[in-house]
């Protein structure tokens, strides 16, 4: 009987502290916020309740929630009657025999990863040699770049040597084997900060490997920095100051996988890990002219990851090339059984797969918007057909189907949930950025929004997946202008993968791109198609000339 009465008593005296600070006309004030109106009858019927409420929030409030605690209910990006192939077939990288060491060791930086995978398993180059190569470019190159928040010397260098130990006894892991890079500083790596990007984190420690560090951990893969995001991955500016876009280091390179982006294009590493959730891979990657994979939702674990918002964080690689990020995602994608939203699906990629008997459409409805015929959109279309491809026009899903800030709701609730003690013990007050567009307003704002609302936007979010997918299904990959329309937002939301590509350069010599979607779980299309037109254009091959 106890042990029932005494949360009531708690209960009870916390609920008579909260009666002398609600009135009933902070209820009428309360209700405006929501869009809502009483009438006084209904306000002195409703008092009682909410003081009840109250108190079971406090009673909440003391039990302390971790980062790392999800939600109870997953989210899929899967409709009722969808099929997905199940059978993994074998990949047949078209891995280059005759790769020779450059005359100046410094083109290295740009080599791509099949081109140092060759090197690597003929024995032309150790992987203790590489790693040491890409460490001093680090070291170079970091600080102009405010890419890096550490330098995983130690790991880095026991994983070379194991590396090399195994490849001389004949045990070859595969393409990744002894390829240096670089994660994202909201990955948890044992003996390692995780700082998140954010003052309050910077001395934090998390004991624990996140998935994907142990998925490319057992490819052979040596890990030798951890990148800078924005804090708490938001934009570009972290703790220490502002990541720079390496063809122009007065510009930012956006975010949140900022480091990541920056350093791939600069050629301090091979490839990197991001993640997304609204632009942080697609963005970063367009800016600093890299290419960028934001998966399928669910495609690969966010175990050990920082959690934003559980219903579309994601994560995906960044590299210079398709060809590379496919490499890199054949690794990493997949689950451990611990992220609930996470699956195991086929990648069936095909390097060879003739492209012409896709069906390719574009987004005539975003390309019309872009009056000036000569931009690099544009020439993006006329190379594809100069390829032979028939192109097909269509009307992607946009404002008749995404009516209201979807994304705006959601992830506002959920990232305000996961840093709740944040706000609610000041911590934010320790964030070196506090305008009105970053996380600490941004969380406090979204205390103001009732769970009604949330529950109801992930219904109109589920309307918004039917009819998105109605049209999608219908083509193999939709060729989409990225900065143009809700295509970031509506995608995001309904979990479908995109690569970005570089295509070129704006009038301020910037990098531009384009985006490429695809359907559910399938990235090898899309990856084939972003191959085919880097095979076709210079842009990928193109590096910043500071860094060379």
């Amino acid at each position: 009987m106890r042990k029932i009465l005494l949360p009531v008593f708690a209960f009870l005296y916390i609920t008579s502290l909260s009666q002398d600070s609600i009135t009933k006309a902070d209820l009428l004030s309360a209700a405006k916020l929501f869009d809502l109106s009483f009438t006084q009858r209904e306000i002195d019927t409703m008092y009682d309740g909410v003081r009840e409420n109250i108190g079971n929030y406090k009673l909440m409030h003391k039990q302390s929630l971790k980062n790392n605690i999800p939600l109870s209910l997953w989210q899929s990006p899967v409709l009722p009657g969808m099929k997905f192939k199940e059978k993994q077939d074998p990949v047949l990288w078209n891995l280059p025999a005759n790769v020779v060491l450059p005359a100046n060791r410094n083109e290295l930086a740009f080599y791509s990863v099949q081109q140092l995978a060759s090197l690597i398993k003929n024995k032309k180059i150790s992987s203790v040699e590489l790693t040491k190569f890409f460490i001093e470019r680090l070291k170079k190159y970091g600080d102009t770049l405010q890419c890096v928040i550490y330098i995983t010397e130690e790991i880095a260098m026991q994983q070379a040597k194991q590396a090399d130990e195994e490849i001389a006894k004949g045990k070859y892991r595969g393409l990744l084997h002894g390829i240096p890079y670089g994660l994202k500083d909201l990955f948890a790596v044992k003996g390692t900060k995780t700082t998140w990007g954010a003052a309050p984190y910077k001395e934090q420690v998390i004991e624990e490997d996140a998935f994907v560090y142990t998925k490319l951990k057992d490819a052979g893969a040596v890990l030798i920095v951890k990148f800078t995001l924005g804090a708490l991955a938001m934009g570009d500016y972290w703790y220490g100051g502002r990541t720079k876009n390496p063809w122009n280091t007065k510009y930012g390179s956006s975010g949140s996988s900022a480091g990541s982006a920056s350093a791939t294009a600069a050629g301090l590493v091979p490839f990197a890990i991001g993640t997304e959730t609204w632009g942080s891979i697609v963005s970063p990657s367009s800016t600093c002219g890299a290419t960028g994979l934001r998966p399928t939702f669910g495609s690969i674990s966010r175990t050990g990851a920082m959690a934003l918002s559980y219903s579309l964080d994601k994560v995906g690689p960044i590299c210079r090339s398709a060809e590379d990020a496919a490499v890199v995602f054949n690794y990493i994608h997949g689950t451990d059984g611990i992220d609930g939203s996470a699956v195991n699906k086929p990648f069936n990629y095909k390097p060879n797969l003739d492209i012409k008997k896709l069906r390719i459409a574009y987004t005539k409805n975003y390309f019309d918007k872009i009056t000036d015929t000569s931009r690099n959109e544009w020439k993006v279309l006329q190379t594809f057909k100069q390829m032979g491809i028939q192109l097909i026009p269509i009307d992607f899903p946009d404002s008749g189907v995404y009516n209201f800030n979807i994304m705006r709701l959601v992830i506002g609730a959920e990232s305000a949930a996961q840093f709740d003690e944040f706000t609610r013990y000041n911590v934010d007050d320790e964030m070196t950025r506090q305008t009105k567009n970053d996380w600490p307003n941004e969380f406090r704002t979204r205390r103001l929004m009732s769970a009604v609302e949330y529950i109801n936007a992930q219904r109109h979010r589920y309307l918004l997946m039917q009819k998105v997918n109605e049209v999608i299904t219908k083509y193999d990959v939709i060729i989409c202008p990225g900065s143009l329309g809700n295509q970031s937002a509506i995608t995001n939301l309904t979990g479908h993968p995109v690569v970005c590509v570089p295509t070129g350069f704006n009038k301020q010599n910037l990098p531009t791109s384009i985006t490429f979607i695809g359907n559910l779980y399938d990235e090898a299309t899309i990856l084939r198609v972003a191959k085919a037109y880097q095979e076709t254009t210079p842009w990928n091959k193109m590096h910043p000339e500071m860094f060379k």
